[in-house]
């Protein structure tokens, strides 16, 4: 990986992570894609080396780091497998990073240090079967009964959640769902609650079958009068929905670095199997045809890479970066699905092959265009910055 004014810090951290990618990841990588199966203990060996805790303070078991860093992990984990950088991500962006964020002091301290070691992961549910991209049309309710905060009452959950990352693993701790729990001036008041795996009423449907990120945890959730102390609200009550969407611009950064990454682990084996490729007794790389091609997917890798790197920075500088993270998204998304395109098309028949990498990052870098955002509400996000939305 190109320097791109890294630190000694952040280029040590990215040459780490990307020899554990290449050394322990990627040979897992076809047979996790074809059973369906996320390899926890490569997991475990990610929180040995620190990865889900980079971005936390290390009062509560963190590296000390920045999102910078984190999302270095995350691009050199893309390059190679997606489901696992995906797995990573979710897992600080999504799981922990609401509860450093919202959570009370003794939330972070009972929650947070088995999280930023890779002891456990939680899930995010946000999404329903009706409350996608419009997540104020969210249908599960949360009724506080028995009491208050203060007084031993409880929130009774009803409802369902789907496509919820990291919810069905042996280390998943709990998920925050997203949940109305009243009304304000006829709106729907929506907050966020912490709902411990095993709570009774609480269940975590069989997994999908997906098209990509097989090794990836991902299932529906069903709440049937689910039951949980009032106090495992999650901040401000009435503040879940806007909670959340702090939270969804910071992991659309994360999304940009693990697309860059994708991108990247496309052109590097696309620029691999042409130069060794014989055809018509030269080598493939020869044709300037494939030259061109393979020119472009390096123009995407660097675009992406500068646009998740400004998003970054600027997030961890406390500036605006909701614009640059939606840019850095949609550029970046774009990439890795126009480079795995273009990569099993140098691939030729092989390419079709889903033991060459270049076929799984074909079946998962279409969900990049999809997940923590689609590509048209990034639009959105963009036009309503200049003023015309």
């Amino acid at each position: 990986m190109d320097e791109y004014d890294l630190n000694d810090d952040e280029r040590e951290l990215a040459g780490m992570v990307r020899a554990f990618a290449d050394e322990v990841v990627a040979p897992r990588s076809y047979e996790a894609d074809r059973t369906h199966t996320l390899p926890m203990d490569v997991v475990a060996q990610m929180g040995e080396l620190g990865l889900f805790g980079l971005p936390f303070p290390e009062e509560y078991g963190g590296q000390g780091g920045d999102y910078f860093a984190l999302c270095l992990a995350i691009e050199a984990l893309g390059r190679v497998d997606q489901s696992i950088a995906i797995t990573l991500e979710a897992g600080v962006s999504l799981g922990a990073m609401p509860v450093f964020r919202f959570g009370t002091e003794e939330q972070k301290q009972e929650l947070l240090p088995d999280l930023l070691a890779g002891r456990a992961l939680a899930g995010f549910g946000l999404t329903e079967p009706e409350a996608g991209s419009d997540a104020g049309a969210t249908r599960t309710t949360a009724r506080l009964v028995g009491g208050d905060s203060g007084d031993g009452g409880e929130w009774v959950i009803n409802g369902s959640k789907q496509f919820i990352t990291n919810s069905g693993t042996p280390i998943t701790r709990f998920v925050t769902v997203t949940a109305v729990t009243g009304e304000n001036d006829g709106r729907k008041e929506i907050s966020t609650i912490i709902v411990p795996n095993g709570t009774p009423g609480f269940t975590v449907e069989p997994g999908y079958d997906k098209v990509g990120w097989r090794a990836s945890d991902t299932h529906p959730l069903t709440f049937l009068d689910a039951r949980v102390p009032a106090g495992n609200l999650l901040g401000e009550r009435g503040r879940g929905f806007a909670s959340f969407l702090h939270i969804l611009d910071e992991g659309r950064i994360a999304i940009a670095a693990l697309s860059t990454g994708a991108a990247e682990g496309c052109l590097e084996a696309a620029v691999d199997y042409a130069a060794k490729r014989t055809v018509f007794g030269e080598a493939l790389a020869t044709r300037q045809g494939i030259q061109f091609l393979l020119a472009r997917m390096k123009q995407r890798v660097h675009v992406s890479r500068l646009a998740w790197h400004h998003a970054a920075r600027l997030r961890d500088a406390g500036k605006p970066f909701k614009t640059a993270a939606a840019i850095a998204k949609l550029t970046a998304s774009d990439a890795a699905m126009d480079n795995a395109r273009d990569a099993t098309q140098v691939f030729g028949g092989n390419g079709f092959m889903n033991e060459y990498s270049v076929a799984r990052h074909y079946r998962d870098s279409k969900i990049l265009e999809i997940g923590e955002g689609t590509s048209e509400v990034q639009l959105l996000v963009i036009a309503r910055a200049l003023g015309i939305a």
